[in-house]
């Protein structure tokens, strides 16, 4: 580094502490003199900068880790990863199998209508329309009570008050004796659900090191089609069982009970998120959880961890002092972080806008073409298996390809399909029907191979530490309204009573996947191999989404960290140990006032 300008910098940072000891302690002011500060500034700076080296160090070190390494060195950060991840299950079996209810005997009789023009019981579709929003309804409302909750009192607490919640609203679903409280049980189970969606996608990220990021992470799409294809046998046993029982509309929702006891213990055991306890300034607690998701030798495990402590420190007392208030959910959109807002909500929008909704209507198609009820419920398991195929595969593609990549060539995919099934919509034809329902099945495994699982690892890299969990959260409650406005959509193109599209709606979906196209050309970076540092640096420094992956940074390099200071005359210098670092921005922000 030229030495006049390093010069220059320490006598600039100089200056600026004695500005904030001038303001801050009018004691020391009147003891101590200028002259006596400047060396205090000078070892504050030697500190700050050693501290830096020591994470460009821990940087490099998860950079250059390979997969198997990872494995070895992180196993139990894997477990607890997986553990909270089982979660997803838990939500994939209800919204899979609420909607599938409305076709069993039993609960048509129960709570249905007489239809003088069917004669028989049917659920009116206002009441199948209306409960199958019920569930994003509260998912949204516990998402933005989830980001401040999280915040506040860490993943495991909230997650495992959830989980108790959860064992107390499902009662108003077994019990339930209209469909007003079936509705108002979906709404209040919902609430914790949310939490689901944000901090399992959180935590994935949080513990394990950048080589084992992508798997943690979109492991989520492979749990969610576990509890659907669990979903999918309940209700076959009870249609085949139960179809005219008390029972066989009961027992889905008594199974639920099965999830909440083992994932309280899973999770109560598990260590919390280092990087949260370094942002409350827990540092003691921070090294022993990142000693628990550790497995080497002690002496190898003590360096380790103490590298990876220091590399949480700077990034997270980096942001806490490049950025002008606490974290909220306002500040997600404010700055450089308005961008990576954006880039996270249109993310996973672009999951909903590409013909996914389609993807649950194969066996409508099938149906339509002379295929019985029962053998069309069997495709609809093959849907299932087709899906977790397609997340292995995700996982191989990942090997050879970024994450920008995989998303747009999967949009691309997904478009040509949802031309090719609007195309067959012109035709009546039984083949027809035929040829729609199997271009959705393979458009399903598309799906899973590339945006259904990638969404969980970009939600999750794009935000800053600071506001990760509040920005996971506006990005899926994002995603939950457009799936609110697509499910009331796509039964009006569908049907023949209302606007009659049928396979023809591919052609409406496939012009918003080429919308999507350009949108991810333009705006989504490639984050493939960054770590968190890195990220913000790019995002810091405004570099194009196209530029990402060839833009050579170093978070931690004393001339990076140099040039940070003086771009902010508000840069402290002073460590930030064992206290909150939002409670020291928010009194900082008091003493500026």
């Amino acid at each position: 580094m030229n030495k006049e300008y390093s010069n220059s910098m320490v006598t600039s940072s100089s200056s600026v502490l004695q500005s904030e000891k001038k303001d801050v302690d009018v004691e020391h002011k009147e003891d101590a003199s200028s002259s006596d500060q400047v060396p205090v500034a000078n070892v504050l700076l030697d500190s700050y900068l050693g501290d830096a080296d020591g994470a460009a160090d821990a940087d490099a070190t998860e950079k250059n880790m390979t997969l198997l390494e990872g494995l070895r060195k992180y196993p139990k950060a894997v477990g607890w990863s997986l553990v909270f991840s089982a979660g997803l299950i838990m939500e994939g079996y209800d919204t899979a199998f609420v909607n599938n209810l409305f076709a069993l005997p039993i609960f048509q009789t129960t709570f249905g209508e007489y239809s003088e023009a069917n004669a028989a019981w049917e659920i009116p579709s206002r009441w199948q329309i209306g409960l199958g929003m019920c569930v994003y309804c509260g998912e949204i409302i516990g998402l933005q009570l989830t980001g401040f909750l999280a915040n506040r009192y860490g993943n495991r607490t909230v997650l495992i008050g959830g989980l108790l919640l959860l064992i107390a609203l499902n009662f108003i679903l077994y019990f339930a004796n209209s469909l007003a409280m079936i509705a108002v049980g979906q709404i209040l189970c919902g609430i914790p659900w949310g939490s689901f969606q944000t901090l399992c996608v959180t935590y994935a990220s949080e513990v394990c090191p950048l080589v084992l990021r992508y798997y943690l992470t979109t492991y989520i799409n492979f749990c969610w089609l576990i509890g659907q294809l669990i979903a999918a046998g309940v209700l076959k046993a009870c249609q085949e069982h139960l179809a005219n029982e008390q029972l066989g509309w009961r027992l889905p929702f008594a199974l639920q009970w099965m999830w909440p006891v083992p994932l309280i213990t899973g999770i109560y055991l598990a260590p919390e998120s280092p990087w949260w306890l370094v942002r409350k300034g827990r540092m003691e607690e921070a090294r022993q959880s990142v000693t628990r998701i550790l497995s080497l030798p002690a002496a190898e495990k003590d360096i380790l961890s103490d590298m990876m402590i220091t590399k949480m420190k700077m990034t997270v007392e980096k942001e806490s002092r490049m950025a002008s208030s606490e974290s909220s959910y306002m500040d997600c959109f404010k700055g450089i972080d308005a961008r990576r807002t954006r880039i996270a909500c249109l993310t996973w929008v672009a999951q909903n806008l590409t013909g996914s909704t389609l993807m649950g209507y194969s066996t409508y198609f099938y149906e339509k073409a002379g295929l019985n009820t029962s053998s069309a419920f069997t495709f609809s398991v093959i849907q299932y298996v087709i899906g977790i195929a397609g997340t292995f595969m995700s996982w191989f593609l990942t090997t050879r390809a970024g994450r920008f990549r995989i998303l747009f060539w999967g949009i691309v995919s997904q478009m040509i399909i949802m031309l090719i099934t609007g195309g067959l919509g012109f035709s009546d034809s039984k083949g027809a029907s035929w040829g729609a329902g199997s271009m959705l099945l393979i458009y399903n495994f598309f799906y899973n191979s590339t945006l259904g699982p990638v969404v969980y690892c970009v939600v999750s890299e794009i935000p800053s530490d600071r506001l990760r969990t509040n920005t996971i959260v506006l990005a899926r409650n994002a995603y939950n309204l457009t799936v609110i406005a697509t499910a009331v959509l796509t039964p009006y193109m569908l049907n023949s009573d209302q606007w009659n599209w049928g396979a023809k709606t591919g052609l409406f979906w496939g012009g918003f996947a080429a919308l999507s196209m350009v949108w991810a050309y333009i705006d989504l970076p490639e984050t493939k191999g960054r770590t968190f540092a890195e990220l913000d640096e790019l995002f810091h420094q405004k570099i194009p989404a196209r530029k990402f992956a060839s833009t050579h940074v170093e978070p931690f390099a004393r001339e990076t960290m140099m040039k940070d200071m003086s771009g902010n005359q508000d840069f402290n210098l002073e460590p930030i140990e064992e206290e909150n670092f939002e409670l020291r921005k928010q009194s900082e922000s008091q003493l500026s006032c």
